[in-house]
């Protein structure tokens, strides 16, 4: 059962024969999606942030072993559906280099190991332990554990979908408060955000993807505008973000997040 047969958004159109065509090299589009990843590191590396941040972690280059694990692992073919988180939570991305990546989620069910190092600049109140750091990252272990439970191997989740972040910078405040995009200046911000709408044009076209869910609000808005030009070819769908500071998530994220993805026919390429 196809995608654009049970979506009820209507017509789901399938990318371009190559683009589904599996690779001769598994490697390859692996390789070419974290070549897209060092590139987007080296235009954010211009970028300069200042108040109300203090530090500015970037674990796709201090995590980068299982970051890369994470990739060559899971990105080994193109991608239908593209979960899309907006930038790395402390706790979660920002110790392993992993998506939504609640150490246990990410070392018990993704199987991802790698030494993590300090990053260059760290908040004494915000200590980079990698796979060792002893707290768990609600939104990751809800998003992670809801996809264990209606998966039952990673393998199956990934034979079709993919989980990234728009954005790859974590930003922390003078006293070690977790900042998102939105508490940035408006011209940083916008500089640093167009930089990642190219970036993730590019990677949407590498992967071939054609459904992005925007995990939370922000995520799907900001990707329905860096995605505009390949609409409608490329659908933008939202879902409700796991983090325990939405209440409407914390009575009941894994109910809503299975209507949300019956709703949008994705239950028959997560559960074959």
């Amino acid at each position: 059962m196809t995608l654009s047969q049970t979506s009820p958004l209507g017509p789901f159109p399938e990318p371009a024969g190559a683009l589904l065509e599996p690779r001769s090299c598994p490697r390859s589009l692996a390789e070419d999606f974290l070549d897209e990843e060092r590139r987007l590191n080296t235009e954010l590396d211009q970028l300069q942030f200042s108040e109300p941040v203090s530090i500015v972690y970037n674990p796709v280059d201090y995590a980068w072993e299982p970051h890369r694990s994470y990739v060559t692992r899971f990105c080994q073919g193109p991608k239908k559906v593209l979960f899309l988180g907006m930038n790395p939570g402390p706790f979660g991305m920002g110790q392993t280099g992993v998506p939504f990546g609640e150490v246990n989620a990410v070392r018990d069910w993704l199987g991802i190991a790698g030494s993590v190092r300090p990053p260059p600049q760290e908040h004494p109140k915000r200590p980079v332990l990698g796979l060792e750091c002893p707290q768990s990252e609600v939104s990751g272990a809800r998003f992670w554990g809801f996809f264990q439970k209606l998966c039952g191997q990673p393998e199956v989740f990934f034979r079709h979908c993919f989980v990234h972040n728009l954005c790859p910078l974590l930003f922390l405040a003078p006293g070690g408060r977790n900042l998102t995009p939105a508490d940035l200046p408006a011209k940083q911000r916008e500089q640093l955000l167009n930089i990642c709408d190219s970036a993730l044009c590019r990677q949407v076209r590498l992967l071939g993807v054609r459904l992005v869910v925007g995990v939370g609000r922000v995520a799907e808005q900001r990707a329905r505008r860096a995605l505009a030009d390949l609409m409608p070819e490329v659908q933008v769908e939202g879902l409700l973000h796991p983090s325990p500071r939405n209440p409407q998530a914390n009575k009941g994220w894994e109910a809503v997040a299975k209507e949300r993805l019956t709703e949008l026919g994705l239950l028959p390429l997560l559960t074959e």
